[in-house]
């Protein structure tokens, strides 16, 4: 037997309200090591941020074989580091 639409509307309604549920507990986990890590006193602009998150989620999304991608050895990915953005300035030891 088939749903009547009003049934599949509902359940889609439902569906809509956990994917906010779930993105709103995502977000405030990653916001709150986004904070620990000190992410919220470094002035970026968003688009560098977001450039910078992207290559961080990249790093550690697995291939279509199911493992980490495997990046080129001189990659900054491939030596535990991500690219600075512009502007910010390395001290001494290597480190912004």
């Amino acid at each position: 037997m088939k749903k009547p639409s009003a049934k599949i509307r509902q359940e889609i309604a439902l569906l809509q309200d956990q994917l906010r549920q779930a993105e709103t507990r995502e977000a405030e986990r990653i916001g709150r090591l986004a904070l620990k890590a000190g992410i919220g006193d470094i002035a970026i602009d968003e688009t560098e941020l977001l450039r910078a998150f992207e290559e961080l989620a990249a790093r550690f999304r697995p291939d279509r074989n199911g493992s980490a991608e495997a990046k080129p050895a001189g990659s900054s990915a491939a030596n535990g580091s991500l690219p600075l953005p512009s502007g910010a300035i390395k001290n001494s030891a290597g480190e912004a």
